[in-house]
């Protein structure tokens, strides 16, 4: 297998969202893996010491907590949630334009951001055509899958 066949599977996995790839073909075998590895992640987070935070003092209980829950206001549009998890970045480049700002129309397929998972720069594309009501996070933040981005109308 050369070169050429194995960015073929890379962009391949990139295109359908593929995670994990494992091949065995004439004693040659190839295994990759994309995003985080989380048994390895499971094993540091269970060897990590436990830190318990010290008791606060107990605070009055506002009065009003029921009616000021029942009162937040609902978000309006649909939201565009992060398909992976990653870095959030509004722009390909920074010394480039965003890809879109609040109030601009989008349709189904425009780029509307990157999410950079190891080293990859995925670009998240629109599913459905609306207008951007508002930019949920910055350049640069961390996003885990579902996180949501962007709220469309």
């Amino acid at each position: 297998m050369d070169l050429k066949e194995i960015r073929k599977i890379v962009e391949l996995m990139n295109e359908h969202g593929l995670t994990d790839f494992d091949m065995s073909k004439d004693g040659f075998h190839l295994k990759m893996k994309k995003g985080p590895d989380l048994e390895a992640l499971s094993g540091l987070m269970a060897a990590m010491p436990t830190v318990h935070a010290a008791p606060a003092a107990a605070a009055p209980a506002p009065a009003q907590a029921p009616a000021a829950a029942e009162a937040a206001p609902v978000a309006d549009g649909n939201e565009i949630t992060s398909p992976m998890v990653g870095t959030f970045y509004r722009r390909p480049s920074p010394d480039q334009p965003e890809f879109v700002k609040v109030g601009d129309t989008v349709s189904e397929g425009q780029t509307l951001c990157i999410i950079e998972a190891m080293k990859v720069m995925n670009e998240i594309k629109a599913e459905t055509s609306g207008t951007i009501s508002e930019v949920l996070l910055d350049d640069g933040t961390a996003v885990q899958f579902g996180d949501p981005m962007f709220r469309l109308k």
